[in-house]
């Protein structure tokens, strides 16, 4: 073989070096909960419309995840000490305290309540957290799957351990948390309280001087005294899992890309990292027609139009008190209403 053929051939295999045919990855999904699931749903029946393999750590005490695999997801179940009733029973307790105990007028009556939410949630989840990193069987499982990212939710916290201990990148999906926190102090986002208002703050980013003053006293709050999951007790969990000091917010910030569950145009304008991504709309589907029973109930509403009532993914039930005084209001408005839960 002459010396050009060879240096032709050489430089094809160089060449074919930098091309790769498309392949489809392994992707391992930290448990969340609610709407949180809901929405990260969306993502993974996408991923595998697309030939993705996703698998989703699913608690045994699991209020929402069902573990069916029709939309080809694959689920690996976990036992925790926490029973179903405990996590539910806890949930509606917090979410009836938000309900009927805030003034929404009020934000610094609000941020105590969010504070014990945050506290509450926390011991949930270590717990959670314990049952799967300490898990030898569990995690060797893991490790042997080889896969190529973790996809997570940072208000369920974990993640980010797991994605240490298996040496894989660490993906985030979020809506928003109070104060912007794990943004801010985990994913290093910048947010200057002089034009960028506080979540929860109730202020817009056309503000006053004492408005700022205002936004400023609220970013002070969230900084100082409101909790990031109680880091310290996370940092301290953590180190002793990875066998050396390490920080709950460290390991948050090594992520390598947040989805952002929202939309450019509907934040205020502030400065952004590059791996921080809008996704918002990703849930929204086309409309479908209504049930002839539903559209008939709708048109028969006349100018006054229709209201829908509901109380979200967390609620599917309610005490007949309760329900009494929310019907009671909504008998009161001139629109016919459509409501989730049943009330009575």
């Amino acid at each position: 073989m002459s010396v050009k053929c060879i240096s032709v051939l050489l430089l094809l295999l160089q060449l074919s070096c930098c091309f790769s045919s498309g392949s489809c990855g392994k992707v391992l999904v930290w448990p969340v909960k609610y709407s949180h699931w809901m929405n990260m749903k969306t993502i993974l029946d996408e991923l595998v419309q697309r030939g993705h393999e996703v698998t989703v750590l699913r608690s045994s005490a699991s209020i929402v995840i069902s573990s069916n695999n029709e939309s080809g997801i694959k689920f690996e179940t976990f036992h925790t000490s926490y029973s179903k009733d405990e996590i539910e029973d806890f949930f509606m307790d917090l979410i009836y305290a938000m309900i009927y105990n805030v003034s929404l007028d009020s934000y610094w009556e609000t941020f105590p309540l969010m504070k014990m939410i945050v506290l509450k949630n926390s011991d949930i989840h270590e717990a959670i957290c314990k049952e799967v990193v300490l898990n030898k069987k569990l995690m060797t499982k893991l490790q042997e799957s080889r896969f190529d990212v973790v996809l997570a939710d940072p208000v369920s916290p974990g993640g980010e351990l797991l994605a240490e201990l298996l040496k894989i990148p660490l993906l985030y999906s979020l809506r928003s948390f109070p104060g912007y926190l794990l943004q801010k102090h985990g994913g290093g986002l910048l947010l200057p309280p002089s034009y960028v208002p506080v979540m929860m703050s109730g202020l817009s980013s056309q503000m006053t001087f004492m408005e700022r003053v205002q936004n400023l006293l609220c970013m002070l709050y969230f900084d100082f005294w409101f909790p990031k999951f109680n880091e310290k007790r996370w940092d301290r969990f953590y180190s002793e899992v990875l066998g050396r000091p390490v920080t709950f917010l460290e390991l948050m910030g090594k992520a390598d890309m947040w989805l952002i569950r929202s939309s450019w145009d509907l934040e205020f304008p502030r400065p952004l990292l590059p791996n921080f991504d809008f996704i918002g709309g990703l849930h929204c589907k086309p409309a479908k027609p209504l049930p002839q029973e539903m559209e008939d109930f709708v048109q028969s509403s006349g100018e006054e139009g229709v209201v829908v009532f509901s109380l979200g993914s967390m609620i599917s039930d309610l005490t007949e008190e309760r329900a009494n005084v929310i019907a009671s209001a909504l008998a009161q408005l001139p629109q016919k209403v459509i409501q989730k839960p049943r009330l009575l």
